[in-house]
């Protein structure tokens, strides 16, 4: 399989990690504070086959849950934390952010899950890795490096729209005292605005949520009545707002959809498909 990536712009935001089979992709923004391990996922390395193939991390999708426990292994190894250390949102998208308690590690790989509407956690217990998974929707990861303080959220349109990067930095901020000038994050791998097809509806709920100064950044109508969604610009304007600091931040640039060969792409796919992976832990 090719693993030459189609990129939006010429900007180093990326690091190609291999480990044995496995690719990876890694942020030397968070990398190379030296304080956790992290990664986001792509198709290549895995064992799981046909619309699955082949680094699948879904065990809702009808994959083989051998096979999905197997390329948590593997992913886990490459990226250097242990399955049993991960535990997994319920992604519904909302805008919920949990708190990782003791009782929470291993939720979703080791044993069922209890709680459920859960599109971001954050911890500041080394060891733990947190879990959040893809297919076009944006994953949001945070760093503190003064509290030593992580959270790693899913913002799907609807997450976008209800701005889960600010409710995720305001947790942080409530629960560790972090000073969100601190913090460092980042806006991975999803589906770009060329991609993204929406209608009205979606966007009625950014003319909402947004000051009218950004609409054209966000969104523009087609002569088919429909609109294209910028997700990217959208989630760098929450986190900005939020109090990011802009040489804190790396925007992806990087699409799912056009790159359905390495990574799964919901939209491309047109549902048959696995789910990507995005893991954050501190050491």
């Amino acid at each position: 399989m090719e693993t030459t990536f189609q990129y939006k712009n010429t900007q180093n935001i990326f690091r190609e990690k291999r480990a044995g089979e496995v690719v990876y992709l890694e942020y030397p923004l968070l990398a190379e504070t030296g304080l956790v391990r992290h990664g986001f996922s792509t198709r290549i390395g895995g064992v799981s086959e046909g619309e699955w193939t082949s680094m699948n991390l879904s065990f809702t999708r009808g994959d083989r849950e051998e096979a999905v426990q197997e390329n948590f292994r593997r992913i886990g190894k490459a990226i250097g934390v242990l399955p049993e250390q991960m535990v997994f949102t319920v992604q519904t998208h909302t805008t919920n952010v949990r708190e990782v308690q003791e009782e929470d590690i291993g939720n979703g790989i080791a044993r069922r899950i209890a709680y459920t509407d859960v599109d971001g956690l954050v911890t500041n217990r080394p060891g733990v890795c947190l879990a959040t998974f893809y297919a076009d929707c944006v994953p949001l990861y945070f760093l503190d490096p003064v509290k030593k303080a992580i959270g790693l959220s899913h913002s799907g349109w609807r997450g976008t729209a209800g701005k889960m990067g600010q409710v995720t930095v305001r947790k942080m901020t409530e629960l560790y005292g972090c000073d969100p000038g601190d913090i460092l994050a980042a806006v991975g791998p999803s589906i770009c605005q060329d991609c993204y097809e929406v209608s009205e509806d979606v966007i009625d709920a950014f003319r909402a949520a947004y000051d009218k100064k950004y609409w054209e950044e966000l969104f523009y109508q087609k002569e088919n009545g429909k609109y294209q969604l910028n997700l990217w610009r959208a989630n760098e304007i929450v986190l900005t707002e939020a109090g990011i600091r802009p040489e804190h931040l790396a925007v992806t640039n990087l699409c799912t959809c056009c790159n359905s060969e390495v990574l799964f792409s919901h939209r491309a796919s047109k549902g048959r498909r696995g789910n990507l992976g995005a893991f954050l832990a501190l050491r």
